[in-house]
């Protein structure tokens, strides 16, 4: 009861209920909340403090950026999507907010195509080699069925598509990347897509700045080949994956195309069934499934790896014992 009488003192304030129905819509920086909301950088950091402090938003630090967003989990979360859903639609100030809202995404879509610009030519030359995504992002929607896992992480997210594809059928998804820019390409892509339970985050795959036993599905889709320690990647995964979980890797099979290290800084030229299955089994993780792929000169293979679920095997053990006795 208190704590909720807490987030209801925060959010009994005109800017800060504003504050919640935009960041209910995406992740925002302090500055662009600053520019939406017309009012100075001190005051709307004031305003955020207490908003954070009240479990209503939750903040994440980016290098020298911070982007606030309503809390995923707990009561506050709870609060700040009932109250923002109470926001009339059609009040003058909610109406300005989202309009300037709009302005700052169009801003991000041009700095985006601007990005892209400057790359496409490399990508293209890459995807002319392999399968359509469509087919490989079919797939990934299979395996990631709606409503079986709760909170997802796709590592080396990049533009974020497969936190846009698996976000529906999800509680939550979480996106990493080393690269800002692609950070910032992912998150105009999402908000864009009106996808509200995905969040952004700056970090290292080989060392992922997530809990032990936090995520029940992790993707890594087309970002092994860069990695320095695949090895390593592939434990950190595991690390998160809570039991029963499951991870899905997609990317090429062994092939010898040695330009793709040169020209494009692929680390590897792709990978065997052998060396991903014994990553995965040293992780205490099953590879169940394979896929594969075949594009024009690459193919490419996804792999299918569980984590058991401990308490349904004990449970499977027991009726099995229980099935298996004799009470003469």
């Amino acid at each position: 009861m208190e704590q909720m009488l807490v987030g209801l003192r925060a959010a009994a304030e005109p800017t800060r209920l504003r504050m919640l129905a935009l960041c209910a819509r995406g992740e925002l920086s302090v500055s662009e909340l600053t520019t939406i909301l017309s009012q100075s950088q001190p005051r709307v950091s004031r305003h955020l403090k207490l908003l954070c402090e009240a479990g209503l938003l939750e903040r994440q630090r980016e290098g020298n950026w911070v982007f606030h967003r309503v809390a995923r989990e707990g009561p506050g979360g709870a609060l700040a999507r009932a109250l923002v859903a109470l926001v009339p639609e059609d009040d003058p100030d909610h109406k300005l907010d989202l309009e300037r809202l709009d302005a700052i995404r169009n801003q991000r879509a041009l700095a985006a195509a601007e990005y892209f610009g400057r790359n496409a030519g490399k990508w293209d030359e890459i995807r002319a080699l392999h399968v359509g995504e469509k087919e490989v992002e079919r797939l990934f929607a299979e395996l990631i069925p709606p409503g079986r896992f709760g909170d997802l992480l796709d590592i080396g997210t990049g533009t974020g598509r497969i936190v846009e594809l698996l976000a529906p059928h999800v509680d939550s998804a979480t996106g990493i990347d080393l690269s800002r820019e692609m950070l910032a390409v992912a998150r105009d892509k999402l908000g864009r897509s009106g996808i509200s339970n995905a969040t952004l985050r700056h970090g290292d795959m080989h060392r992922l700045p997530l809990p032990t036993g936090s995520m029940d599905a992790v993707t890594l889709h087309q970002v092994l080949h860069f990695a320095e320690d695949p090895a390593t990647v592939v434990a950190e995964a595991a690390r998160v994956l809570r039991p029963g979980g499951r991870l899905l890797i997609a990317d090429f099979g062994k092939h010898d195309l040695e330009f793709l290290r040169s020209q494009y800084a692929h680390r590897r030229l792709g990978f065997s069934d052998r060396e991903v299955a014994d990553w995965c089994t040293a992780e205490g993780l099953t590879v169940s499934r394979v896929e594969r792929m075949a594009g024009k000169a690459l193919t490419i293979t996804i792999w299918v790896a569980d984590r058991p679920d401990t308490a349904a095997a004990a449970s499977d053990r027991a009726r099995a014992l229980v099935g298996g006795a004799s009470f003469f």
